[in-house]
């Protein structure tokens, strides 16, 4: 009887430990569903217009990952469950990202417009003195419209490349900006030389 009792709990204990092994098994499918969030929130742009929260994502990702190598698959599995959360989060703050960076795009590039008039009206009181210069203002002016169209363009599409080039636009504006203030400043006076007769006397 007593041997029989053993039995038992011998097999109770092993059969208890084999579902214990058996649960304790890395969460693929959260680990799955994160990483999918993961792809769907780069796609979107978040890298871009929702770094904070996308590098939150993969920090709780990476701790994750790091519970699965320790073993830890209930901490695991619910460290993935927040990853994917984290991600889904990121991509949902995209949009308002986007925005954000597409009206200050929209309000530099304003700026710039009406800084470059101020350009050209003080390039128009020194014409006569741009002889050199000529080639080089019409060449830029052109440039400078052009690109101006094609950031305006570009702002609703890809907003962060329209703000590069704006701040492509205001060097040129600072350069000609420099160049026609050292145009209209009057010319230097030479120094007055002491006539010489009058010095021997």
């Amino acid at each position: 009887m007593r041997g029989f009792k053993c039995i038992v709990s011998l097999v109770m204990v092993l059969a208890l430990a084999w579902v214990f092994v058996g649960c304790a098994k890395p969460p693929e499918a959260e680990q799955k569903a994160a990483q999918a969030a993961m792809e769907a929130a780069m796609t979107a742009g978040a890298d871009k217009y929702a770094a904070a929260d996308l590098d939150a994502a993969k920090k709780a990702m990476e701790a994750a990952d790091a519970q699965v190598k320790d073993k830890k698959y209930k901490e695991a599995k619910q460290a993935y469950v927040d990853a994917k959360a984290a991600f889904e989060k990121a991509a949902g703050a995209v949009e308002a990202g986007k925005k954000a960076v597409a009206d200050e795009a929209t309000a530099a590039l304003a700026a710039l417009e009406e800084s470059w008039k101020g350009v050209e009206a003080a390039a128009k009181q020194v014409e006569k003195k741009m002889k050199e210069q000529k080639d080089a203002w019409s060449a830029d002016a052109k440039t400078f419209g052009e690109s101006l169209k094609a950031a305006k363009d570009a702002i609703a599409a890809d907003p962060i490349n329209a703000k590069a080039k704006a701040a492509e636009l205001k060097g040129m504006i600072e350069k000609w900006e420099t160049s026609l203030k050292e145009l209209a400043a009057p010319p230097a006076k030479a120094p007055v030389k002491a006539d010489a007769k009058k010095v021997k006397s």
